[in-house]
């Protein structure tokens, strides 16, 4: 994949602690192309990388385009790096003319064909839907979006979604409670595609509303998960033929690491997709946020770092 050394050639705040930068090559070289949806790894220091969504336009190979919402600190104690500790990083030591190492792009939520969309956005979960609107807009597909936040100063892009009239409905909450799903989802038309980003109790609303086999959303925090009694099982690493056991307590990402296999991952939480790994044998027990029901199903890959094996032998492509 990808690893790229770029330089901040503008900072701006979009909204209430909401800081767009713009990066670019150093040298002015055309950057790797990419499609709305995608996201790259800002790779800040050791042990310390955070996934951001391209919000710019795919069209201009000359910069890549993020937005960075300031994060409040995270639980004191964590073995983990903080929650707010990468965008901390981006708003008080990115500077203009800074350099940071970026890894990507990676597209785990593109935009489909579709005769309709129907876009929901909370918060900064409208910067990876941003390029999807003007995607839609030139497609000549019908499109509404519903986008929400705390405030209205704190909702990014507005100026730029202004133009759109009203198939934006801005929802601020303080102004408008929490978003009304019901117009925007009850009696969809055949063939409506719907795109979701946001914080999670929103996810989980939409998801339970919407019909089966419409939605596609992308998550920036994991979805919780049933408890389930984990068990001892062998990965067959298939490149070398070499068998590795994963104990109850331990990730498959962990147990083929320490087996001295080199294996590139990111979040360590199945949402950003770095480690996602084919499957060549055996049923993976799905515990990801990023594959959708019809890929789950499917069984042909799985996020390492958190998913297992339904069985006792799984193969996998390492």
């Amino acid at each position: 994949m990808t690893e790229l050394e770029l330089v901040v050639k503008a900072r701006e705040f979009v909204a209430e602690g909401v800081l767009a930068l713009t990066l670019g090559d150093p040298l002015g070289r055309a950057l790797p192309a990419w499609e709305p949806g995608a996201h790259v790894d800002l790779l800040l220091g050791p042990d310390l990388e955070r996934q951001y969504s391209l919000c710019g336009d795919p069209a201009d190979r000359s910069a890549w385009r993020i937005a960075v919402l300031r994060e409040p600190a995270g639980r004191r104690g964590s073995p983990r790096p903080r929650a707010g500790e990468g965008s901390a990083y981006v708003h008080e030591q990115l500077g203009e003319g800074g350099k940071v190492r970026v890894r990507g792009p990676r597209n785990h939520f593109r935009l489909e064909p579709a005769p309709r969309y129907r876009f929901l956005a909370g918060g900064i979960g409208i910067t990876p839907i941003l390029p999807m609107l003007a995607a839609a807009e030139r497609s000549g597909a019908e499109w509404t979006l519903l986008y929400g936040g705390r405030t209205r100063s704190s909702m990014a892009f507005t100026a730029e979604l202004a133009c759109y009239g009203d198939r934006v409905t801005l929802a601020p909450q303080d102004e408008a409670g929490l978003l009304d799903l019901a117009p925007v989802l009850d009696g969809l038309p055949a063939g409506t595609l719907v795109y979701c980003c946001g914080p999670g109790p929103l996810l989980d609303a939409v998801e339970e509303r919407c019909p089966a086999g419409a939605l596609r959303i992308e998550r920036f925090r994991p979805k919780e998960q049933r408890a389930s009694m984990d068990r001892e099982f062998e990965v067959v690493l298939a490149r070398s033929g070499r068998t590795v056991p994963v104990p109850p307590d331990m990730s498959v990402l962990d147990a083929v690491r320490a087996a001295g296999v080199e294996v590139l991952y990111s979040c360590t939480e199945g949402t950003c997709g770095t480690c996602e790994t084919d499957v060549l044998e055996g049923a993976p027990e799905h515990r990801d946020s990023v594959l959708t029901e019809e890929e789950r199903a499917a069984g042909d890959t799985m996020m390492i770092c958190v998913s297992r094996c339904r069985g006792a032998r799984i193969v996998l492509d390492l």
